[in-house]
């Protein structure tokens, strides 16, 4: 999978920057440019992970999940070892 376009990498800094100000104060000593780059160096990262992470999954998930399916199981593990409430904003609050 190819890096995203950068319509989308400034999408998801713009999204940061809201919900990082909104949710946790803000990032302190963060410009613009270096939350992009912060996105685009994520990105880049899960370009070249992706194998890995795929690999990684059970044979049944692996063989039947979509990408997205997938990237969101992904998304929410993250987010929930930091945090339930940031399970909670993806998922909803039932998850207890």
């Amino acid at each position: 999978m190819a890096n995203m376009p950068i319509q989308d990498q400034r999408r998801c800094q713009n999204g940061l920057m809201r919900t990082n100000a909104a949710n946790f104060g803000g990032i302190t000593n963060v410009l613009k440019t270096d939350l992009l780059a912060a996105v685009q160096a994520a990105d880049a990262w899960m370009d070249a992970n992706a194998l890995s992470f795929n690999a990684a999954l059970p044979a049944a998930f692996r063989n039947n999940a979509t990408i997205p399916q997938k990237a969101f199981l992904l998304t929410i593990v993250i987010a929930a070892r930091y945090g339930v409430g940031m399970l909670r904003q993806l998922v909803g609050e039932n998850v207890d």
